[in-house]
């Protein structure tokens, strides 16, 4: 095996997993959507057509905004909270590497933001949540801007040419629904494993703790 595939693998395996599930997405909407508009008298779309229609894009990004928002909390949350037992938790004593000041920890092999200090590295020692919310923002508009579309399609075609905004959308308990539907299963998600891996265990798995272990043993 190349060693740039084996330093990689889980990465690529995921982004690859990924683009299995949105191709499948993607041609599993197409003919769901065909056979819903067939079934009500409307001419079937294209697949490109698909693509950028509301159907789609609300389906996608409603989804990529609750796991983007799961990640961001659990990445936050865990920098303060503990969990005792948990391998996802803080060690209860706290953690030295994790905690201490990177100004006078920094080596030669250190990223270039701790070099330069001031405003980037208070920016870059908080990075990765800020890029997580970012792009749960980002998701969040696409939901509603998807949402909206498919809305005014909607009453379009039930004679209805008033059309809303993608702001006039945000406002609606539509949006709210689908947001609030996929929010708590995320969050849900994340406590079970939290507490699972108190007493659960996964040999080789970082996500859990060594199968020999305690369970009120906490940290990874």
């Amino acid at each position: 095996m190349p060693k740039w595939l084996r330093n990689n693998g889980l990465s690529i395996t995921m982004f690859l997993l990924f683009a299995i599930s949105l191709v499948g997405q993607l041609y599993a909407g197409h003919r769901h959507h065909n056979s819903d508009r067939i079934e009500h008298g409307r001419p079937a779309v294209e697949l490109g057509e698909y693509v950028r229609s509301g159907h789609f894009v609300e389906a996608v990004f409603e989804n990529w905004e609750s796991e983007f928002l799961q990640m961001a909390a659990f990445v936050v949350l865990t920098a303060y909270l503990y969990q005792k037992g948990s391998p996802e938790s803080r060690h209860l004593g706290g953690e030295p590497d994790l905690d201490k000041d990177p100004r006078r920890a920094k080596t030669k092999e250190s990223p270039w933001p701790v070099h330069r200090g001031g405003l980037i590295l208070r920016l870059y020692e908080h990075s990765l949540s800020l890029a997580l919310f970012l792009l749960f923002a980002i998701s969040f508009f696409l939901h509603a801007a998807g949402g909206a579309k498919e809305h005014n399609q909607e009453q379009l075609e039930h004679g209805n040419p008033s059309a809303v905004s993608t702001l006039d959308y945000m406002t609606t308990s539509r949006f709210w629904f689908e947001s609030f539907q996929n929010w708590q299963s995320e969050f849900l998600s994340v406590g079970v494993l939290v507490v699972l891996s108190v007493f659960l265990r996964e040999r080789h798995s970082p996500e859990s703790k060594p199968v020999a272990n305690p369970h009120y043993e906490t940290g990874g």
